[in-house]
């Protein structure tokens, strides 16, 4: 069963999975997918639902076929990068972005995906990638430079000398090569890497543990920050939140009698006390 969302937009779609799983699908077909301010505005407000929502336990980022996100949009030719008003203009237009939730996110990049159109990935936990399509974290070939924390999550996927390559030129790449550099989790043809995604996320909604998942999702992305006594006191503060719960039971048995778990713990009710909400960063 599959229940729709309203977003406001037309723009994003969105859609619940009965087994837990938000798929939104960025849906401007005429042009590729290209980036609007109404598609940011209801994706950030997707990731809020996302996160708070219960019901959701993963969620998958695709675009409209053939591209995922052909990046901003040119319709207005030379006056789509004039200066915006300083007071309310940020250089990621989607708040929060992904890492911040406490569900994780997949990129289903299922075609071409540009400047902001792929920068927009680099916030997913996972990124499943199209083998022959064109990537590329174009902006300073435009007179402009990398956006939406690029400059943050570029160099912790793929690490400094592969970031530097791909801000700093500006040069596109194929899925293919992208694999290689570390930035793609798997690779695919294109028509396989949406049915790739949803099955990975499947399988993360139904046999892993919701309150686990989302502290490691946390503590991974703040992981950066700390040093390793940091994550060693965090590792054994969140053991003790978890162990002797009924979802640690509930791992072992299932395990043990061959069958898919029951959990019974939400992140929402039994999210750690001492930890960041979800406003809250490490």
């Amino acid at each position: 069963m599959v229940t729709p969302i309203d977003t406001g937009t037309t723009d994003l779609l969105a859609e619940l999975h009965d087994d837990g799983v938000l798929v939104a699908t960025l849906n401007r077909p005429e042009t590729r997918n290209a980036f609007s301010g109404a598609m940011g505005r209801a994706l950030g407000e997707l990731h809020v639902r996302a996160d708070t929502d219960d019901a959701i336990r993963v969620m998958v980022l695709t675009g409209t076929a053939p591209a995922f996100c052909a990046g901003a949009d040119f319709s207005n030719g030379s006056e789509v990068f004039e200066r915006s008003e300083t007071s309310t203009f940020s250089a990621c237009p989607v708040s929060p972005p992904a890492w911040r939730i406490r569900k994780p996110v997949i990129a289903a990049v299922n075609g071409h995906a540009i400047g902001i159109g792929f920068t927009l990935t680099l916030h997913c936990d996972i990124r499943f990638m199209a083998r022959d399509a064109k990537y590329g974290i174009v902006q300073v070939r435009r007179g402009v430079m990398p956006d939406a924390f690029s400059h943050w999550t570029l160099p912790r996927i793929a690490g400094m000398a592969t970031a530097a390559d791909l801000l700093l030129t500006g040069r596109t790449f194929t899925g293919a090569e992208a694999l290689q550099l570390g930035v793609a989790s798997r690779v695919l043809p294109d028509d396989e890497v949406l049915p790739a995604a949803l099955e990975v996320a499947h399988d993360i909604a139904v046999n892993t543990a919701p309150v686990s998942v989302a502290v490691t999702k946390r503590l991974l992305w703040g992981s950066f920050a700390l040093d390793p006594a940091q994550v060693d006191r965090l590792e054994t503060e969140l053991h003790h939140h978890v162990m002797g719960e009924p979802d640690a039971r509930e791992g072992v048995m299932a395990f043990l009698e061959r069958r898919e778990p029951n959990w019974s713990m939400t992140v929402t009710t039994n999210w750690p006390e001492t930890w960041p909400g979800p406003e809250d960063v490490l």
